[in-house]
């Protein structure tokens, strides 16, 4: 039996567009493996590689399994369609989360970024490079902090004041978490199981949770 190889990341831009084209073609995609990013002038469109997607994915569980376990109420938004017209700007991040503003986002679904909060945290996995710059894109729209894995690092850029974007070693979302921690589960023995490497990140996390990790607070807490 032959193997199989799947495809990789795609990518391909229209140029010059405006912005009711870029609106009409991000809704007439509908429900769609492709991600769209526009910066104003130019439209991306990415398909997503199981590559991709499945390291996402596991970054994704492995910041669910922290806030679960330590009591914090987050809202996952996945890669919903972040657009404001005013800004001329949209885009759809790998994995978003509100947490800071999560009670007041709570059982929304009527989202409008020009009056609602933008997502506090964003994860984001470079696996090709786009386009467009999706990290200013991110700024654009005032997200907090965004997580970028590239297969070997893992970092945390916060938003400054001035809108761009600075590595720090701390979250500002989860101060209590030392994210290069997470790098060793991202990245765990080939024939280990996903289920298997989850449980010993959740064990992990307790023995920090045991040795008095946070100190009992976190942006988002529970209450």
């Amino acid at each position: 039996m032959a193997a199989v190889k799947l495809p990789a990341e795609q990518r391909f831009v229209l140029y010059n567009v405006d912005w009711d084209t870029y609106v009409t073609i991000s809704d007439k995609l509908g429900e769609r493996n492709i991600r769209l990013n526009y910066d104003g002038v130019n439209l991306e469109f990415m398909s997503t590689s199981l590559e991709h997607e499945r390291a996402k994915k596991l970054l994704a569980r492995l910041l669910e399994t922290v806030t679960e376990e330590m009591d914090i109420d987050i809202l996952g938004a996945g890669s919903m369609t972040c657009r404001r017209q005013d800004l001329d700007r949209g885009f759809e991040p790998d994995e978003s989360y509100w947490i800071a503003h999560e009670a007041q986002m709570r059982g929304r679904v009527d989202i409008d970024l020009m009056r609602d909060p933008p997502p506090d945290l964003m994860l984001e996995v470079e696996i090709s490079r786009s386009f467009v710059d999706r990290l200013a894109l991110a700024a654009r729209l005032g997200v907090p902090e965004v997580w970028r894995w590239d297969r070997e690092a893992l970092r945390v850029m916060l938003l400054n004041p001035d809108g761009q974007y600075s590595e720090s070693e701390c979250s500002r979302a989860l101060p209590f978490l030392p994210v290069a921690e997470l790098v060793r589960f991202l990245n765990p023995e080939p024939a280990q199981s996903e289920t298997k490497r989850l449980r010993d990140f959740r064990d992990w996390v307790r023995q920090q949770m045991a040795g008095g990790w946070g100190g009992g607070t976190a942006t988002g807490a529970h209450g």
